[in-house]
Formats: structure tokens, C-alpha cells, sequence
């Protein structure tokens, strides 16, 4: 059983995603597990205040190093296995299918959710040294704070552990598929037209179908036949 441990200002704001639909009864079926740890429970203030202003001026605050490094090394613990640590920037690696595969061969994966202007840079040459640490981008844009890529890579790994999906077919990288799908009914009505399903996908010819759902989409609407 893999183990995703969020580092998180926000765990309410994660766990309601990760309790849904498939991620959901992968929890309940102990095909994985989440945990949080939030950086406000390794403060020494009373406030629980972990941000300060940036070094050299600037706009927005910055999340301070020490609270996040406690919160990563509690979540480590001292369990054995294999582990990494994932680190957020929008200048990093984007995060793709086959990086979800090399994550879904670990133990643990800490994924640390910046939040604010980011977090003290000192704290992740300090990760560096408990585990190997992977910087990924999610997508080009730029999010409010980490726990959004974070559910991303959550769901994109989990998906790919054996059962999780019933069959190894439904993960749609390693099949044959199409950017366009279809189900039932056969034809719908919208506004006086009819829309059909293309002929093709019900001949049962699976090379024909294959060859369908392998044409490279060109930049315009979906070949929906007209009745």
C-alpha cells in the first residue's frame, strides 16, 4: 500500500476530493493511504503564524522553512521503504504520465504544498537531505497554492496501482483511445437535429475500431454523423 503524506496548511480543503468516487474506495480498500501534517502544529508563536515578510522586499509573504521541514520529517517518520518527496515550482519538471508510474513504485510520497509568495528556498536544501526530492509543475498556470497539483498527482498515481481500476486496460495511456467517446443512445435530438454515433464503433471490427480512436485530432469539431 503506497502512502501519500499532504503537507498542508488546508487538509479540509484536500480530503474532500480524496474521499470521493475512486480515490475514495481506494482509501477504504487500503489500496492507498493519506495523511496531513500541517506546518501551523511546528510553530514556536502563539499565533501559530507560519509567514513572514520576503528578504529584499516584494509583494505577499513567504512560508518559513523550519515549520514545513518538521511537518516533512514527522510524515517520514522512521519506517523503511522506498520515498520521495515532491516539491512544487512553476519553473519545474512537468509532471507526466510516465513520472505517475515511477511514483506509483514507492512506499511514501510527501508532497508539500507551498502556499502564499512560496516557501523559504532553505527548506528544500534541507529535504534534499531525508530523501530524494522530484520538482514538478502541474500544468503551465500558476495556482494559489500547491494542494491542487497535489490532488493531481494523487489521483494520477493511485489510478495506476493494480485494482484500483478494476482492469489495467482502464488506464486510458495504456490502451488505445480517443481525444472522443460515445455511449447510449444511438442518436439524440438537440434543436431539431439528430446526432449519431459513428458508424465504426458499432461494426464490433476492433482493428477498425482501433484505427478510429487512434486518428490524431486536427483542430476542428468532432466527426458527430448528422442523421
Amino acid at each position: 500500500m503506497i502512502r501519500f503524506h499532504l503537507i498542508t496548511l488546508f487538509p479540509e480543503a484536500c480530503d474532500a476530493y480524496l474521499s470521493a468516487s475512486i480515490l475514495g474506495r481506494a482509501r477504504t480498500n487500503k489500496k492507498m493511504r493519506v495523511d496531513y501534517q500541517s506546518p501551523r502544529d511546528f510553530v514556536t508563536n502563539r499565533w501559530g503564524k507560519v509567514d513572514e515578510r520576503p528578504y529584499g522586499g516584494g509583494p505577499g509573504m513567504v512560508m518559513t522553512a523550519l515549520p514545513v521541514v518538521k511537518a516533512v520529517k514527522k510524515a517520514l517518520g522512521r519506517r523503511k521503504g522506498k520515498k520521495a518527496i515532491v516539491w512544487f515550482s512553476p519553473s519545474g519538471k512537468q509532471f507526466t504520465n510516465k513520472d505517475a508510474d515511477a511514483l506509483a513504485k514507492l512506499d511514501e510520497v510527501v508532497l508539500v504544498c507551498g502556499r502564499y509568495e512560496g516557501i523559504d528556498e532553505r527548506a528544500l536544501k534541507i529535504l534534499k537531505t531525508m530523501a530524494p526530492v522530484k520538482t514538478f509543475a502541474v500544468g503551465e498556470a500558476v495556482y494559489t497554492g500547491g494542494e491542487v497539483p497535489a490532488l493531481a498527482i494523487v489521483d494520477a498515481v493511485t489510478r495506476r496501482l493494480p485494482g484500483v481500476l478494476g482492469k489495467d486496460e482502464s488506464v486510458e495511456e495504456r490502451r488505445v483511445a480517443a481525444p472522443d467517446v460515445y455511449t447510449r443512445p444511438e442518436v439524440i435530438e438537440w434543436e431539431g437535429k439528430k446526432l449519431r454515433v459513428p458508424k465504426v464503433l458499432k461494426t464490433g471490427d476492433h482493428a477498425k475500431i482501433d484505427a478510429f480512436r487512434a486518428k490524431k485530432p486536427k483542430g476542428k469539431a468532432s466527426e458527430v454523423q448528422k442523421a
